[in-house]
């Protein structure tokens, strides 16, 4: 699995996830559209933290920089 994703396409994704939960834990979101949403957020954790995002590899899309070695 090599990795696809830049720090700010990290950044952003660890950003949102903590925005979904802070919003759950002062109950403006709930329910069903609650469960999804903290679903959402703790693959946009899980993806933050191995840099690589599933989506991406089909489509051959990278947001990590280029390496300019060799």
């Amino acid at each position: 699995m090599k990795p696809n994703m830049g720090n700010a396409d990290r950044i952003i994704r660890v950003l949102i996830a903590a925005v979904v939960v802070s919003l759950y834990f002062v109950n403006v979101i709930s329910g069903t559209v609650a469960i999804v949403l903290l679903a959402l957020a703790g693959i946009f954790i899980l993806t933050s933290l191995i840099s690589y995002c599933p989506l991406y590899g089909p489509f051959r899309i990278s947001t990590r920089k280029k390496d300019n070695k060799g």
